[in-house]
């Protein structure tokens, strides 16, 4: 069997013991063991809290980066992919995903809660592939959607935190 991919969405600007970040770092933790190697931006805030706990239980990490960018990637990552622009950044961690994760953020995750929505939403994203909303963040915008298209909340479910992650996962795939 290949290798499951979860792609994961999230701030960069989470710091330790902030909620959000224990949670990419639970969420992380809780992926690899079930078997799931996770890809993400592969810089800071819940991209490393994220990688952190995967390497910390076993997993493999995929770190898309972006050579616009002058950061490097962080430590937790066990395999780079550059790119060269973020268009190609986000396009290439669609393309990884099996299933995709995304945590609360700014406009930066917006732009990838919006992308694979709308993907999923236009029919060019496998129906199997789960978009998966952590947590009650996202919870206005996607009211706000529905009043335009009343269908396009069918293709994300929102879950509690990471321990429902992880059924969600297995159970849309």
């Amino acid at each position: 069997m290949t290798e499951k991919t979860v792609t994961i969405f999230g701030t960069s600007r989470a710091v330790p013991g902030d909620p959000i970040y224990e949670s990419a770092y639970t969420l992380g933790k809780l992926l690899a063991h079930a078997g799931f190697a996770i890809a993400n931006g592969g810089y800071g805030g819940t991209m490393f809290a994220a990688a952190k706990g995967a390497v910390e239980a076993g997993g493999k990490t995929i770190g898309v980066t972006c050579s616009a960018f002058s950061s490097t990637p962080n430590e937790y990552v066990t395999q780079q992919v550059n790119t060269a622009s973020l268009d190609e950044r986000l396009d290439k961690l669609i393309e990884l995903g099996d299933a995709y994760v995304v945590l609360a953020g700014g406009t930066g995750t917006l732009l990838e809660l919006a992308k694979v929505w709308e993907l999923k939403n236009k029919g060019f994203l496998k129906t199997q592939k789960p978009i998966i909303l952590v947590g009650e963040f996202w919870q206005p915008l996607i009211k706000l959607i529905e009043t335009d298209d009343p269908d396009a909340a069918q293709h994300v479910h929102i879950v509690a935190g990471p321990d429902e992650v992880i059924d969600d996962v297995i159970s849309n795939m």
